[in-house]
């Protein structure tokens, strides 16, 4: 059986509450103000089942122009609507304000209620009848049963249950979604339960022992109980008016306007994309930056509602925009919005939401207007491949992804599946499936040849630049992850070769120029001349009067070819004489168990403790001998 919410409309003091009293016996006006007043305040609750069998909440909404937002609330979830017109008075302000609410919230089904019959006689009522019908022309009432009744005598009472029993079945079954959500419109404290909430569970189920949070606040409890209309049960599922208590949640920590989902699934926004309908009953054209009040779920949020592609949008036109808020909201893509104005509070405009958690957008760029555009009646792979190129080099995880199109896993898998395989998106990181667009991973191996290409310019006898450096010249957003995919990327083009800590392009090469070629030869000699007593570097240079930098790349090259050896900082030995001194040292544990420092000076040929003890400690290093006490031997000999 479907589960199906009713939600009442119309004017004040036009007998919604005495409506709901006459068809279900159900008081919906609790409030001590509200039965003094004799007007609806607050929203009130109540069900009944119809005559074929379907089991309806009903939700009555206040309809003094003061209470709007309260009506608003109300009226998020909700499957049909019994707009309710005063045969005594007709069509009034907040009967059509209401109508103008409806249709932004995109309820397509109901029926009129033309209620005080008994206070008018046939020829008003026809009257009457015949302005409705005109009021309704154009609108998704037009042509919907309208039924007189009078709550007073119960006449027409059962035409309207058997007209709403018709509407049951049209109305179509909500769409599955495994995220769950239910907008809070009510919190109290009862005795014996604590804090419980109530809301119209808009989509997805929950059962008692569910871990939820409460969004945008993220207070995180469990569910301890539920009902639906006043049974208690195990589960609450889509469409239906649900009432929970929670596990040891003061009433303090939750209040309307907030949303009951599981953790994880909501990721609440200061900054909202949508489609807007400027509503034709507009007196003049909507500004940028227009001061507004918001009202999505059972919320009411300020913000300013942000013109992307013109300066003033004139009444009846519809452009995506953005929202900046004052406080965050929890909504996910295609919630149905409404926008009334800041001061004087009136019902502008509203639709749905496009983007629940876009970046902020600068105004007129082509891309991004054309992009909202598109969200509106592109097929799931165009606007996966609009969010992903959006999300830019941070890259868009796969929760993400879930808000931004409102699909289910099983659809969002199929439709990336065919993307990822044309590599038009890109997915770097499979922990949370974290997705960045072919066009901006392309523009990273750009920007890695760009850096390297520079490197090797101005560092022209460097074999390459280290990966840490090259690392740190990407996008901080970046993570390691999409580094490491660049780079593997670029090496199984053959655009790069990759060491174990430093990368540079394929066709770099070390070449000398002619300046430098005498720079080698000189050095290569200074070092080869004095063999065992070279000179300092620096020293080097100052004999040379070449600038230390300038040479220092010549003698690296030279390091990196074997050539000359690093002994220890700014001392550097001819590797031919190294080995030859090795050789001697060889040939003297051939005979000898032990090497005394004295020893291996006369091996070298008797040269002073500034070059004594830096290659002894060398061959320390090299792992060639080993120091005990105050003499060497020969490392791995028993």
């Amino acid at each position: 059986m479907k589960q199906i919410i009713l939600g009442t409309a119309g004017h004040i003091d036009h007998g919604k509450t005495s409506l709901i009293r006459s068809l279900t016996g159900i008081e919906t006006d609790r409030l001590k103000e509200e039965k003094t007043r004799g007007i609806t305040i607050e929203l009130g609750f109540a069900s009944m089942t119809l005559p074929n069998g379907h089991h309806v909440g009903i939700v009555d909404v206040p309809g003094h122009e003061k209470f709007v937002k309260n009506m608003v609330a109300g009226a998020t979830g909700i499957d049909m609507v019994a707009m309710v017109i005063a045969a005594d008075e007709g069509v009034m302000p907040q009967t059509r304000e209401h109508m103008e609410i409806c249709s932004l919230l995109g309820i397509s089904h109901g029926v009129v209620v033309l209620t005080k019959t008994d206070l008018v006689d046939d020829e008003w009522l026809e009257l009457v009848q015949e302005d409705i019908s005109g009021f309704l022309e154009g609108t998704f009432l037009e042509g919907a049963p309208m039924i007189p009744v009078s709550s007073a005598t119960g006449q027409g009472m059962d035409a309207l249950k058997n007209a709403l029993a018709d509407l049951a079945e049209t109305v179509p079954q909500r769409r599955t979604a495994s995220l769950f959500r239910l907008p809070v419109d009510r919190v109290f404290s009862m005795k014996g339960f604590g804090t419980v909430i109530t809301g119209t569970v808009v989509s997805g189920s929950i059962s008692v022992g569910d871990a939820v949070t409460i969004y945008p606040s993220g207070v995180e409890s469990k569910v301890r109980g539920i009902q639906v209309h006043s049974d208690s049960v195990e589960t609450a599922s889509s469409g239906m008016r649900t009432a929970i208590n929670f596990q040891g949640l003061e009433k303090s920590a939750i209040e309307r306007g907030e949303v009951v989902s599981t953790p994880g699934d909501i990721k609440p926004s200061y900054l909202v994309d949508v489609e807007f309908l400027y509503l034709p009953s507009a007196k003049k054209p909507l500004k940028n930056r227009t001061r507004i009040r918001l009202h999505t779920g059972t919320s009411e949020v300020l913000g300013y509602l942000i013109l992307l592609d013109r300066e003033s949008l004139d009444a009846g036109d519809t452009a995506a925009v953005q929202l900046r808020l004052e406080e965050p909201v929890s909504c996910i893509k295609d919630d149905r919005y409404v926008i009334r104005s800041y001061s004087p509070v009136r019902t502008i405009g509203g639709g749905r939401i496009l983007n629940p958690i876009p970046p902020k957008h600068k105004r007129f760029r082509e891309d991004v207007v054309t992009g909202l555009a598109g969200l509106m009646v592109n097929e799931l792979p165009e606007i996966i491949s609009f969010h992903v190129t959006q999300s830019g080099y941070a890259g868009l995880p796969f929760s993400d992804l879930k808000l931004m199109t409102n699909c289910s896993e099983k659809q969002l898998t199929g439709a990336l599946s065919g993307l990822l395989s044309k590599r038009v998106v890109i997915q770097t990181d499979k922990e949370t499936r974290t997705l960045i667009h072919g066009d901006t991973f392309t523009r990273l191996t750009e920007i890695a040849k760009e850096y390297l290409a520079e490197y090797h310019k101005t560092n022209p006898l460097k074999e390459g630049m280290s990966k840490e450096e090259l690392k740190s010249k990407f996008p901080e957003i970046l993570g390691s992850r999409v580094f490491t995919l660049t780079l593997n990327h670029l090496v199984g083009e053959h655009a790069v070769i990759l060491t174990s800590d430093t990368v540079k392009l394929a066709t770099h090469t070390v070449e000398l120029q002619v300046d430098q070629e005498q720079l080698k030869k000189d050095i290569l000699k200074a070092y080869g001349d004095t063999a065992l007593t070279p000179p300092y570097f620096k020293a080097l240079c100052e004999t040379l009067e070449v600038p230390v930098t300038k040479a220092k790349d010549v003698l690296l090259l030279l390091v990196k070819e074997g050539t000359l050896v690093k002994v220890k900082e700014d001392l550097y030995f001819d590797q031919a004489a190294l080995e030859g001194l090795k050789s001697r040292v060889l040939t003297f544990f051939a005979s000898n168990t032990e090497m005394t420092t004295a020893d291996f000076k006369e091996m070298t040929g008797g040269v002073s403790r500034k070059y004594l003890i830096p290659l002894l400690e060398y061959y320390d290093g090299m792992n060639l001998t080993i120091r005990v006490g105050d003499t060497r031997q020969l490392r791995g000999r028993g």
